[in-house]
């Protein structure tokens, strides 16, 4: 007796799996081979829509979104997506109007689509409009502390400090481990001229946690100014140790051979090592391989790909946030701060990119 196909709900599911865990190539496989057979699914074609989102496939994640739109011209999620899209392309008002009719359908309450919208319109720019979606969310959901310190930030951006410390600080309240935000009201009070309030907060996230330069930078500057220390005291060193290997830099040597290496594996997970270093997965980078990598802290992880960069997330304190916007959130950052270029389209280019500029390390079996 044959088996029956699955149904287009467990194609969804399974593609929403593999796109949390960062395996956007899988989650298209699987969500063109569910539509091949489901050609009306409006889920299935929603999910397509933000895998190619994800890809920075703009063309192709309106065409999916369109087509959802069409089967179901009221569905919230393929409104915020193509909203999002249009946003991409350069359309603001036709994504707002889009955004705005989200809300007018009663799901100004939805936590999740208010804080997508809100970041739609903070990447790009749109500071006014996100603070809007965000305050909305923070009234709405009172304790979720994502909400109330997104609102902190855009607040940030339109220049009402005062406003967006308080709204930071409340954040805080409701999870003092939320380390993103602690940071970012670090950095408002340090240009505000806080040195014992910034230096306060910066201190709040222990040296193995931060991940970008400047904080670490900023710390150590005012360790040293307002405690009349050096930078071998042991209460810097720390602080000191993080810093260099934040900005470690990459052999060009090493970084020639391995982009050779690279273009001779083809799409195997073969990455930057330092000589004698074994191949990051054995067997050349097939699906599923395992692989052991060491953060600039010191601390282990292992196991496949998608695995590895959970570990990271999860230890940045980011487990509620899907592996591609945290790996989207996180190459936008060492981008701005350290001017490197990290793919985040598969979890499997963006840890192979994080080795080859130094930001992981492969230990040997």
């Amino acid at each position: 007796m044959s088996q029956p196909f699955p149904t287009s709900e467990e194609y969804d599911e399974r593609a929403h799996h593999l796109y949390s865990e960062g395996d956007l190539e899988g989650a298209l496989e699987v969500l063109k081979e569910g539509i091949a057979l489901y050609p009306n699914s409006v889920e299935l074609y929603v999910g397509l829509g933000y895998a190619r989102l994800a890809r920075e496939e703009f063309a192709w994640a309106r065409r999916a979104f369109e087509r959802a739109l069409i089967l179901d011209p009221g569905h919230e999620d393929g409104m915020v997506g193509m909203g999002e899209v249009l946003l991409r392309l350069g359309h603001p008002e036709a994504a707002l109007q889009l955004f705005r009719e989200v809300e007018a359908r009663g799901y100004h309450d939805d936590l999740e689509l208010m804080i997508s919208m809100g970041r739609a319109l903070y990447r790009e720019g749109l500071f006014e409009d996100a603070r809007q979606m965000f305050a909305q969310a923070a009234a709405a959901r009172p304790e979720s502390p994502e909400a109330v310190a997104s609102l902190g930030y855009a607040l940030a951006q339109l220049g009402d400090e005062v406003s967006a410390c308080r709204q930071i600080r409340r954040a805080l309240r409701l999870d003092p481990d939320f380390h993103e935000a602690r940071l970012h009201l670090a950095h408002i009070l340090y240009d505000r001229g806080d040195w014992e309030g910034a230096l306060r907060e910066f201190e709040g996230v222990p040296p193995q946690d931060h991940w970008d330069t400047l904080s670490v930078w900023r710390t150590v500057e005012l360790k040293e100014a307002l405690g009349s220390l050096e930078e071998e005291d042991p209460a810097v060193r720390p602080w000191s140790e993080r810093l260099r290997e934040l900005e470690r830099v990459v052999d060009p040597v090493d970084q020639l051979l391995a982009e050779v290496e690279v273009s001779v594996m083809g799409s195997g997970f073969s990455v930057f090592r330092d000589p004698g270093q074994l191949e990051l997965f054995e067997g050349g980078g097939n699906e599923g391989e395992r692989a052991i990598v060491r953060l600039p802290d010191g601390h282990v992880l292992q196991g496949t790909a998608g695995e590895i960069v959970g570990q990271m997330r999860d230890r940045a304190g980011f487990g509620h946030e899907p592996l591609s916007h945290y790996m989207r959130r996180m190459a936008e950052r060492w981008r701005e701060q350290l001017g490197l270029e990290i793919p985040f389209s598969d979890a499997e280019s963006f840890v192979k990119a994080a080795v080859r500029e130094g930001l992981l390390r492969i230990e040997e079996r």
